[in-house]
């Protein structure tokens, strides 16, 4: 298919640019095959290039002559079109709306993509699956090709770490007894005290409580002489209870006896959506007064979504970090809450998914190498109004979770804000392959290592890295353990009130804050020095000088 087929009109002049905060633009509005781009007439600088894929939803209204495109995008932003003539405006809005839902991913912009920047580190090779996972390996454990092909598990990685008194053909049986073949795997060992936790699948027990001795065999292998673990289960206990008649289910005590399992529900799906669609809503209504907009911002139930990983995060870590326990966490497939609550429970732990590099692993391993669907949570966002399938802003919660924790340790992450919001961004819609896909097994297919660039190649030249690191960081090396108390959790205004005000105070503040951090170091510095050449002096090993 040629791009061309679908760009009735390729270029409009006369359209005026309206954004919240910002002077109007009025300039020409050219359609390429994956960027809406407007160039202004009086100043040559001001463009707008916005990916067809950012794209949520479009409105148009007409005035006489005079049409008018509202584009709303994933990135929750919304900018408004004024274009001259009806048929330009009815042109541009249908070719807006065929280029903004194609359906072949090899037509997406990555594709075609060709960076402007010398790739230094190839972020393709950055974080392959045996290194990341060589790091979590003890004498306990063993990288197990079972899944080569990915012939056991769909949604797997080739390689996974299990324990080294299972062999392959053990693994095999136990992925029959697992959803979608995700048979337990290490998901973090914690070498503190080395209990460990794990990721699957439920159980496929269905309403006969069906038993498999090697399921049994795998988990009890995680465990110590003498010591019990915890199965965290995801669902409600009546909602794993209704699994049971779909042949799904939960682990019995019978058959675990050495095992506690503790239900902690967070949803899912179409309930999420709907939440993320209420709070943007809210967020957007200025209209209303305080108590009705924090009364809309309640009924969204964000947050308290938000307070659910949490909370289970951190029970994960307390029973791994003070119970001296290993953890086994599950939902019903393994590739949305489960990913959440294992993902957050290492940012509270391990000091090492604190730091730019750790975190851009963690993502690596616990979210696009684990199997999250990114394809499908991340296909539409706030505003579109086709109805939801398998949407569902999973990611964009975790990245929540991480925000309200690093609010309140803001001394101990070596990235800032900016960074979590860039990554919500290039989930939904990115230039680069990295999101690209629902698992390992679709992108090799789609051979996005040779045919795209990814976001790790761009996010860790010196010149971008810059931006996002926390000028405030000092490592940390302590499990830190966040507030779950309401006035603790709050509305993460750098995503959800962006566009709804204006940031130029806001960044002034931080640069003021960056300037006057920078400065006390220098004077530090400056300060140590010279107690180090007074200490000299004293000894009367050197000279006294000015620094």
């Amino acid at each position: 298919m040629e791009f061309a087929e679908l760009i009735k009109t390729p270029r409009v002049d006369g359209v005026v640019l309206h954004r919240p905060f910002m002077p109007t633009v009025e300039g020409t509005l050219c359609l390429t095959g994956h960027h809406l781009i407007l160039s202004s007439r009086q100043d040559n600088t001001e463009e707008l290039w916005l990916l067809h894929s950012n794209i949520d939803y479009i409105e148009k209204r007409f005035v006489g002559s005079l049409g008018t495109i509202i584009v709303k995008c994933k990135d929750l932003r919304i900018i408004q079109l004024d274009i001259p003539g009806m048929e330009e405006c009815l042109n541009i809005a249908s070719s807006i709306e065929a280029l903004s839902t194609l359906d072949s991913v090899s037509l997406m912009y990555p594709f075609f993509y060709r960076p402007m920047f010398e790739v230094v580190e190839d972020g393709w090779n950055m974080f392959l699956p045996e290194e990341i996972t060589l790091t979590l390996l003890t004498d306990e454990w063993r990288l197990s090709s079972v899944n080569k092909d990915f012939g056991v598990c769909p949604t797997y990685p080739q390689l996974v770490a299990v324990p080294k008194a299972v062999d392959d053909d053990t693994l095999r049986k136990v992925a029959t007894f697992r959803h979608g073949g995700r048979f337990p795997v290490l998901s973090y060992y914690h070498k503190k005290n080395g209990m460990v936790m794990m990721r699957a699948g439920q159980p496929l027990t269905g309403t006969n409580g069906r038993r498999c001795k090697e399921d049994e065999k795998l988990i009890n292998a995680t465990l110590r002489p003498g010591k019990r673990g915890y199965i965290i289960d995801t669902r409600a206990i009546n909602v794993a209870q209704q699994a049971k008649a779909r042949g799904g289910g939960f682990e019995q005590e019978a058959s675990y006896p050495q095992w506690r399992r503790i239900h902690k529900a967070i949803e899912r799906y179409n309930i999420l959506q709907e939440s993320l669609i209420k709070l943007v809503e809210a967020c957007n209504d200025q209209s209303q007064s305080m108590d009705r907009w924090l009364s809309k911002l309640e009924a969204s139930n964000w947050q308290t979504h938000v307070k659910e990983i949490v909370t289970t995060a951190c029970l994960a870590a307390q029973c791994i970090d003070r119970e001296g326990a290993s953890v086994l966490v599950h939902g019903t497939e393994g590739t949305d809450s489960t990913l959440q609550v294992t993902s957050l429970a290492q940012i509270i732990l391990d000091p090492c998914c604190r730091t730019m590099r750790g975190f851009q692993s963690l993502v690596e391993r616990e979210w696009l190498q684990a199997g999250h669907p990114f394809q499908q949570r991340c296909a539409q966002s706030a505003y579109s109004n086709s109805k939801a399938r398998l949407e569902a802003p999973v990611f964009l919660l975790f990245l929540d979770c991480v925000w309200q924790v690093l609010r309140q340790f803001p001394c101990s992450f070596q990235f800032n804000e900016h960074f979590l919001v860039l990554l919500f961004e290039h989930a939904y819609a990115s230039q680069f392959g990295t999101f690209l896909g629902n698992n390992a097994a679709e992108r090799l297919k789609l051979k996005l290592p040779q045919k795209t660039v990814s976001l790790w190649s761009w996010v860790n030249r010196p010149q971008e890295m810059e931006r996002f690191l926390n000028p405030l960081y000092e490592p940390n090396n302590l499990v830190i353990w966040p507030s779950v108390a309401p006035q603790s959790l709050l509305l993460w205004e750098g995503v959800f009130l962006r566009w709804n005000r204006s940031s130029k105070c806001l960044d002034e503040a931080y640069d003021e804050m960056v300037h006057i951090i920078e400065y006390n170091k220098e004077l530090q510095s400056k300060v140590n020095a010279l107690r180090r050449q007074l200490a000299q002096l004293e000894t009367g090993d050197g000279l006294l000088e000015t620094p």
